[in-house]
């Protein structure tokens, strides 16, 4: 999706990407010169 009034105008992006807020990166426990593009794994429990 993407590039529509929902999605604030912005390209569709690269699968497995995942956006976060600022607060999200600081909830998460990460050094701030540490945000930006980074390998995440999770995995789906039951």
């Amino acid at each position: 999706m993407g590039c529509d009034s929902v999605h604030d105008y912005q390209p569709p992006c690269p699968n497995n990407i995942v956006d976060a807020s600022k607060a999200v990166w600081k909830a998460l426990g990460f050094l701030e010169k540490n945000w930006g593009e980074m390998d995440i794994y999770w995995s789906d429990t039951d």
